[in-house]
């Protein structure tokens, strides 16, 4: 017997269609999709969202100098002439950053090997390139869904039945976290 569902897919199509519905429940928060699929992700996600919880502390807070270019009104960068030659102006900045530990930071790329990228973009400039953001699930992770859960042992998800779709008769169920 399986340690798992095989979902009448190929190993490649499973390990595809359960990354795309873990990084979409962490995401979004909940989903909707069948039994079988739903008990799958909950595993993957509550194990994803244990880790988390386990290091969520686990970095440390150092301010650093950094150069960065100095801009004008227009956001475009300054440029002064130097030896003939047009020059970025650059300007010393001190800013706070979170180290990660070595523990966490192992954490975070087990993650980010599973989860899928997410690009989101703002409803009133869709179709633009430019406007669109990079999300970081494992920030997510991380900073939002851990402390949430720092003192919950487990049991991280819910699966609440919808009933049978209407096509296949197939039992339709969300899954949300809690």
């Amino acid at each position: 017997m399986a340690g798992y569902r095989k979902l009448g897919r190929t190993s490649s199509q499973r390990k595809a269609l359960l990354r795309n519905q873990v990084t979409n429940l962490l995401y979004h928060g909940k989903i909707v999709t069948t039994e079988s699929k739903a008990k799958e992700i909950r595993k993957i996600a509550e194990s994803m969202i244990a880790l988390a919880v386990k290091e969520r502390d686990n970095f440390q807070t150092v301010t650093v100098t950094t150069k960065v270019a100095r801009k004008d009104k227009d956001g475009k960068r300054v440029k002064e002439v130097v030896d003939g030659k047009k020059v970025t102006v650059f300007d010393n900045v001190e800013k706070t950053i979170k180290k990660d530990s070595p523990s966490r930071l192992h954490a975070r790329k087990q993650m980010m090997k599973f989860l899928y990228p997410i690009t989101e973009v703002p409803a009133e400039n869709a179709g633009k390139k430019r406007n669109t953001k990079a999300v970081n699930l494992s920030d997510k992770l991380f900073d939002e869904i851990a402390p949430k859960y720092a003192n919950r042992n487990g049991g991280y998800t819910r699966i609440v039945k919808i009933g049978p779709r209407k096509g296949d008769a197939a039992m339709e169920v969300l899954i949300e976290l809690i």
